[in-house]
């Protein structure tokens, strides 16, 4: 075969592949140390969930719980329990989106940070004027997008999907935390 022809072959086929994009922010450990710099140790705490455990957080938190496994670990000092530290992954319009949640043993968010954003839009979401709106909020605030969290125009899945997320760990620390 040709040079011309195999490239010709191949040329249209190189337009139908999107350039795969992602941008690590903050690693785990970064993370803990950022929503808790007094903490003396992170105890691994990994939440194990069976189909009604997962069903109960649907019920609760109005969105599903994807995994059996629950990323979280206990910060503590001097054995005093600091906050809840959560790993978890939404979608964005294709691609995870790896985010991290402090909770403090009130159940208040302490911070949401962007661990690894893997869309080519969206990425406002790590904004920190935008993921501030968090800061505080409890189970008993709404917690929904365009309610008591603004949206950001072209990031709209990447906001929601957050917004759905830190609800849905509020709720898996409420049903299986709190008294921990």
């Amino acid at each position: 075969m040709k040079y011309e022809t195999l490239l010709g072959a191949l040329l249209p086929m190189t337009a139908l592949v999107a350039p795969a994009y992602a941008a690590d922010y903050l690693t785990v450990e970064q993370a803990q140390r950022q929503f808790f710099p007094d903490a003396s140790q992170f105890a691994d705490s990994a939440l194990n969930f069976d189909d009604d455990q997962r069903d109960a957080i649907k019920d609760h938190a109005g969105t599903r719980q994807r995994r059996d496994r629950q990323q979280v670990w206990r910060a503590e000092r001097d054995g005093e329990n600091q906050g809840w530290m959560f790993v978890d992954d939404v979608i964005g319009k294709h691609e995870f989106i790896t985010y991290a949640l402090a909770v403090s043993p009130k159940g208040e968010v302490l911070g949401v940070e962007i661990l690894s954003y893997r869309e080519t839009h969206g990425g406002e979401v790590r904004e920190a004027s935008w993921r501030e709106q968090f800061d505080g909020k409890t189970l008993d605030d709404a917690i929904r997008l365009g309610k008591d969290v603004s949206n950001i125009s072209g990031a709209t899945l990447s906001c929601r999907n957050v917004t759905d997320g830190v609800r849905r760990l509020l709720n898996i620390w409420d049903l299986y935390l709190k008294h921990v």
